[in-house]
C-alpha cells in the first residue's frame, strides 16, 4: 500500500532507519529535527508528504523524503531560470515535489527500500502523484548513482554536475598528506595555516557530548553572522541545532577557534560511517579584527586532520568552491533526476540537460588536469 505523511513522526523511526542505512542526513532522526523546529513545514516553502510503501502486514518495505515546494530556495540544484521560462509563458511551475534532504547538497539514499524493484515502485508512484496533484515537476536530488540509474531507466531526465571532495590515499597522517602535493600547493596551504597559528589562533575539536550548550549558542551566532553578511536569514534555529546534538550526538563534530582565551568562529561537521561533511561555519570576530585564511583552516584543513586521524575514507567540503581543488579537494560527479508534465518544456529543458552534460563533462576533465597532486 501506498501512503503520504505529513510528518516524518508518523512513521517508525526503527523502520525508516532499517531502510534509510547509515548516512546521517537520511536518518529519522536528522528529518525530524527539521520538522519539529520549523525548518520546514508551515510557511517554509516546504511541506513534508514523505512516501511509504507498506506490504500485506504493514511492515515498512520502501520510503522516500519528499516535499511539496513553492520555491526552489534550499536545494542546490538551481532551477531558478526553468521557473522563469514557465512564467513567461504564463505557466505554474510551482508547486513542484521534490525528493532531497532540505539545505543539504549532499549526495546519499533517496529510494528508500531492500529491493531495486521497490525503489522502482518509488519512483514510479512519486511521479504519479505529482500528476495527479497537478505539480509541474518531480525532482530526485543528488541520489546515488545507483539510484540515478534507476530514475534514467525510467525516462527521467538526467542533470550532472561538480563537487569538490578530499578522497583519502594511503597516507597515514597529514604531514603524509602534505607530503603528497606539488611543491606550490604544499607551500601554499603551510602559508595559509601559519598565518593563522602567527595570529595566535588555537582550535579545539569537540564531538558529542564534549560540545556544551554555551558551544552551540557560540556557534548558531557565528552561523547567523553568516547569513546576515550576505543580507539572508539562517534556514536553521538553534533549537534545531541542540536537538540533533541530543538526538545524534556522536555524529557532530564542532570546530572552535580561540584567539586570546577568546572564542572568534566556529565550524560544524557531521560525521557519516565512512565520511565526514563539512557544513556551516561563521566568525564573531574578537578585538583584533578578521584572521586572514582562518576559513581555510576551520572548514578545510581541520576537517582533513580530522578525517585522517578517524580513518575516515572522504570529506565533503560542501557544494560549489573550485578554491578547494588547490587545497586537496578533487572534482567529483553529482547528479539529479527531474520529470516534467508538460510535454514541450519536458523536451526543451531535455535538449538543454543534454548540452549542459556535455559543458560539465569537459569541465570536470579540465580540472583533473589540475589536481592538486604530485604524479604518480
Amino acid at each position: 500500500m501506498i501512503s503520504l505523511h505529513s510528518h516524518i513522526d508518523e512513521l517508525s523511526a526503527t523502520d525508516w532507519d532499517a531502510l534509510a542505512g547509515t548516512q546521517p542526513f537520511v536518518s529519522h532522526a536528522y528529518l525530524a529535527a527539521l520538522e519539529n523546529t520549523g525548518a520546514v513545514g508551515g510557511n517554509s516553502g516546504w511541506t513534508p508528504c514523505h512516501l511509504a510503501i507498506t506490504d500485506a502486514n504493514q511492515q515498512l518495505i520502501g520510503a522516500m523524503p519528499l516535499y511539496r515546494k513553492t520555491h526552489s530556495y534550499g536545494e542546490y540544484v538551481f532551477d531558478w531560470a526553468w521557473a522563469e521560462a514557465y512564467q513567461r509563458h504564463g505557466l505554474d511551475y510551482y508547486p513542484k515535489l521534490i525528493s532531497a534532504i532540505p539545505f543539504t547538497p549532499i549526495t546519499g539514499p533517496r529510494l528508500l527500500a531492500k529491493t531495486d524493484a521497490t525503489r522502482q515502485h518509488l519512483l514510479s508512484a512519486a511521479v504519479a502523484i505529482a500528476q495527479e496533484s497537478g505539480d509541474s515537476s518531480f525532482h530526485l536530488l543528488f541520489p546515488p548513482s545507483t539510484e540515478a540509474s534507476l530514475a534514467q531507466n525510467a525516462e527521467l531526465l538526467s542533470r550532472h554536475d561538480v563537487q569538490f571532495h578530499w578522497l583519502r590515499g594511503d597516507w597515514r597522517d597529514y604531514a603524509d598528506f602534505s607530503d603528497a602535493l606539488t611543491r606550490d600547493k604544499r607551500k601554499k596551504l603551510r602559508q595559509e595555516r601559519r598565518k593563522v597559528s602567527d595570529a595566535g589562533v588555537s582550535m579545539i575539536r569537540k564531538r558529542g557530548s564534549e560540545i556544551s550548550e554555551a558551544d552551540w549558542a557560540f556557534f548558531y551566532r557565528c552561523y547567523s553572522n553568516t547569513y546576515l553578511e550576505h543580507r539572508s536569514t539562517p534556514y536553521l534555529s538553534l533549537a534545531f541545532f541542540l536537538q540533533i546534538a541530543s538526538a545524534m550526538p556522536q555524529s557532530c563534530l564542532l570546530v572552535l577557534a580561540y584567539q586570546d582565551g577568546q572564542a572568534i568562529a566556529a565550524a560544524l561537521n557531521i560525521i557519516g560511517p565512512d565520511r565526514l561533511y563539512g557544513r556551516y561555519w561563521g566568525a564573531a570576530w574578537g578585538p583584533a579584527g578578521y584572521v586572514a585564511n582562518l576559513h581555510f583552516e576551520l572548514c578545510f584543513y581541520q576537517g582533513i586532520e580530522f578525517a585522517l586521524e578517524a580513518g575516515l575514507a572522504a570529506f565533503e567540503g560542501g557544494a560549489q568552491g573550485a578554491h578547494k581543488l588547490a587545497r586537496g579537494f578533487v572534482p567529483v560527479a553529482t547528479q539529479s533526476a527531474h520529470w516534467l508534465a508538460h510535454p514541450g518544456f519536458s523536451d526543451a529543458i531535455d535538449q538543454h540537460l543534454n548540452r549542459e552534460r556535455a559543458a560539465v563533462a569537459n569541465w570536470q576533465s579540465e580540472l583533473e588536469q589540475h589536481k592538486p597532486f604530485k604524479s604518480s
